[in-house]
């Protein structure tokens, strides 16, 4: 058993100082060019190269607005991590397609892994379709032949569901975020035990675990503790 390690790449330019925030925000409602001395995708750049340097492999989700650039590709590459697809207009089994053909078309190859953007209530910006619904994202992924959906529930207790197709879905995760974790309960030590028998998917976020010592030396601490694995 081991550590399942998702990256959501949620926001191009990151949230801070105030310049970067404005351009996530333009990026991800309008348009802005994906411009790497400006902090294209920054944080998502540190977090990979410490994982390449320990060997750890991860799933990394995109949103259009995040597609990865060259470079990235290439620290991908170099990790042998796996690209998934950060669903955020999930109105229709139409708009999933569009966005799966979008991904796949930029990265040259296909796409086996989805979530999903947001949780349900909150709307992130004018393209983002804010009801979770995830029984809806299995079906379509089953139907496009994808492998492997991470979903956004609060409790990594929960197991996974496997089906005749081999279609995996994992429903939860240990947020390493403590805004959406029960920090009394799954602690980092309660992490470190559990991975031990049974697969555990870890999300992150890199903007937010970089911009906070205590986490950033929390996922340290994980992944430099923990196997992990991408599912075949």
């Amino acid at each position: 058993m081991a550590l399942i390690i998702r990256i959501d790449v949620d926001r191009p330019y990151g949230k801070q100082p105030f310049l970067r925030h404005l351009l996530s925000r333009l990026s991800s409602d309008f348009y802005f060019p994906k411009i790497e001395p400006l902090g294209y995708l920054k944080e998502l750049r540190i977090i990979l190269q410490m994982l390449n340097e320990i060997q750890a492999r991860a799933y990394i989700f995109f949103r259009y607005c995040t597609l990865p650039s060259q470079s990235i590709l290439e620290l991908i590459g170099e990790g042998d991590h796996e690209i998934g697809l950060h669903l955020e207009n999930s109105r229709s089994f139409d708009n999933f397609i569009t966005e799966k053909n979008m991904l796949e078309r930029h990265i040259g190859r296909s796409v086996l892994a989805v979530s999903k953007h947001g949780s349900g209530g909150a709307k992130y910006g004018f393209h983002h379709y804010a009801p979770y619904e995830p029984d809806k994202y299995i079906e379509w992924a089953r139907q496009s032949r994808m492998k492997l959906f991470l979903g956004n529930l609060e409790d990594p207790s929960i197991r996974p569901s496997l089906d005749k197709t081999d279609f995996r879905a994992y429903p939860s995760a240990f947020w390493l975020e403590p805004a959406w974790r029960n920090t009394k309960v799954f602690t980092i030590d309660w992490l470190l035990s559990q991975a031990k028998r049974f697969d555990v998917v870890l999300l992150i976020h890199p903007d937010n675990v970089l911009a906070d010592p205590v986490l950033t030396e929390a996922f340290k601490r994980i992944v430099l503790s923990l196997e992990t694995r991408i599912l075949e």
